[in-house]
């Protein structure tokens, strides 16, 4: 082999091997590119789900809060209707009073007594009271029935106490003014007398 062809087999050889080293390092380039490719990726995923979940997070409160106020709304909407139905509702219980004193005031008037139109009246005003005690129910406002059960201080105001030793102490025995609920509200409590016992002394007194 002459020096020119060895020259030119050695220029050759280089030229290959620089071919051979520009691809690998093409490879390399490559890979290092795919490779941060992907870490670029799996970074951008967990910014995505990092930003879902804050974005979740922020969604879940809005949520919450509207339905607090939503809540908040309907009991003060609720409450407004309650409490201007039971102002009018405690109000229209005097309209029942009156009636109830009426008919026992006509009752006992010795000049109305032997008056001819005095059922007629009467049976008029019991009309209206009934009429009356039906709105009343069909609002859930009911009477209070104390009568012969245990004072309870929750729905009772006593105003007297009775002595009477057939009963305990603390049975309701009159009732001077009836109570009423509206639904489980205590729209008026009922003025009552109270049973007591009758003192040992008094009784021996009384011997």
């Amino acid at each position: 082999m002459t020096k020119s062809e060895e020259k030119n087999k050695v220029e050759s050889l280089k030229e290959e091997d620089i071919k051979l080293n520009d691809e690998a390092a093409d490879d390399k380039l490559k890979n290092k590119v795919e490779s941060l490719k992907e870490e670029d990726i799996k970074l951008n995923d967990e910014v995505a789900d990092d930003k879902l979940k804050i974005i979740e997070e922020k969604l879940l409160r809005l949520m919450a809060e509207m339905e607090n106020q939503r809540r908040r709304f309907e009991k003060e909407r609720q409450e407004a209707y309650e409490f201007g139905g039971f102002n009018l509702a405690k109000e229209s219980l005097s309209i029942l009073d009156n009636l109830d004193r009426a008919i026992t005031s006509f009752k006992n008037d010795n000049v109305l007594k032997n008056s001819k139109g005095l059922d007629k009246f009467i049976e008029g005003i019991n009309i209206v009271k009934k009429d009356l005690v039906v709105i009343f129910k069909k609002n859930n406002i009911e009477p209070i029935e104390c009568i012969n059960k245990k004072f309870d201080p929750n729905y009772q105001q006593a105003m007297l106490e009775v002595e009477d030793n057939t009963k305990e102490t603390g049975i309701v025995v009159q009732e001077i003014q009836r109570g009423y609920m509206m639904g489980n509200r205590l729209l008026r409590p009922s003025l009552v007398g109270v049973s007591k016992k009758k003192r040992e002394k008094d009784e021996k007194t009384n011997k």
